[in-house]
């Protein structure tokens, strides 16, 4: 029998349902169950065994790549994906399937979203910007809004969450019946889902009371929402949406992202055939976009060494590299997720369409 101060020994037991996978970690004994191979590095793994719930598991449970049979591809999905890169051109590059990759990017969607909820401040440091930033899933039927609040200082990513939308703007007549069958059939989106999910968003990143500046568009759901917020005192400054988007323009911080958003996400290009067929997997691939743009980039493009959203928060000293995102395989009931977003954990952002939208539901992968 070992404690965990042994050497090599692992941090907490894996299993959620064991008192010790969030408990008095120097309360915890575990047993060596020799040793398993592997065909890609390490090559030789480690077993254990949880003398409290008998769970079995390796040193390979908590690295990032675990039950991977590619681990290799990992990092370079990642780069793709924030290189405007689509599921299909990525595969025929690496010669793999596209199932392969939409795999990893949901891996790395849920990883960077822990990932953000660990690293990020517990509320809002700053004044910040809101804005809607729309794309659409499946068809240009079904628009989708994510509604992203940015530091107007740092440019920080504090959070998102979605809306799914009805279509708008102008038709032609069989548009306009073609938008009535698809209602008939499937539903229609709430038509408050924009001022419920505003509320959704500040009650996740500002859940205590406190003096907010807020800046944002006019768009007529906000006031709504923010009526619904009473423990937070809001300095609210509306600037038109009509107003030039220069860099003097009170929006700008989002109003770059949104363009930066476009510029290296293929799924959110205005003319492309790589839309993403299920919001769920545009809220992965956004996912990691704001780990990308938060921690391992600078701000700014064209100056170099320019600190990154995070370390302007001081919440880092340095821009992070893939080893420190990958350094240790994160679990959601260790760092808690709030609920709107532990829908996205469970992949529970269904599209209409796809009559069997797949969830997140492995027991030893969650």
């Amino acid at each position: 029998m070992t404690t965990p101060d042994a050497s090599h020994a692992p941090p907490f037991c894996p299993n959620d349902r064991c008192p010790f996978h969030r408990g008095p970690i120097d309360l915890w004994r575990f047993q060596r169950q020799g040793f398993f191979a592997r065909r890609r590095p390490p090559y030789r793994v480690q077993r254990f065994r949880c003398v409290h719930c008998g769970r079995n598991f390796s040193t390979q449970t908590f690295a990032v790549t675990y039950w991977l049979r590619r681990p290799d591809l990992l990092g370079r999905i990642f780069h793709q994906l924030n290189g405007c890169g689509c599921y299909r051109q990525i595969a025929r590059q690496y010669d793999v399937s596209p199932t392969t990759v939409l795999t990893h990017a949901a891996r790395l969607g849920r990883h960077c979203l822990l990932f953000h909820q660990q690293a990020r401040a517990p509320q809002c440091l700053e004044p910040v910007v809101m804005d809607g930033f729309q794309s659409f899933e499946f068809s240009q039927y079904h628009p989708t809004w994510y509604h992203l609040l940015i530091g107007s200082q740092s440019h920080f990513v504090y959070g998102f969450t979605d809306s799914e939308l009805r279509r708008s703007g102008a038709m032609r007549p069989e548009q306009k019946a073609r938008r009535a069958w698809l209602e008939a059939t499937f539903g229609r989106p709430n038509p408050r889902s924009i001022e419920n999910e505003v509320v959704a968003l500040f009650r996740i990143l500002a859940p205590a009371p406190q003096a907010l500046h807020l800046l944002t568009d006019d768009h007529s759901d906000y006031p709504r929402a923010l009526r619904r917020l009473p423990h937070l005192s809001v300095q609210h400054r509306v600037t038109s949406s009509l107003e030039r988007r220069t860099r003097h323009n009170p929006l700008f911080p989002v109003n770059a992202l949104d363009g930066f958003i476009r510029h290296s996400s293929a799924n959110h290009k205005r003319e492309t055939i790589a839309f993403s067929k299920r919001r769920q997997s545009a809220v992965e691939r956004l996912w990691i976009f704001v780990v990308w743009r938060n921690f391992m980039k600078g701000v700014s493009v064209k100056k170099k060494d320019d600190p990154s959203a995070a370390m302007r928060l001081g919440l880092c000293d340095r821009l992070l590299k893939l080893r420190d995102l990958f350094a240790q395989r994160l679990f959601p009931k260790r760092i808690s997720l709030p609920r709107r977003w532990m829908l996205y954990y469970r992949r529970e952002a269904t599209t209409r369409q796809i009559p069997h939208n797949a969830l997140h539901r492995l027991k030893y992968a969650f």
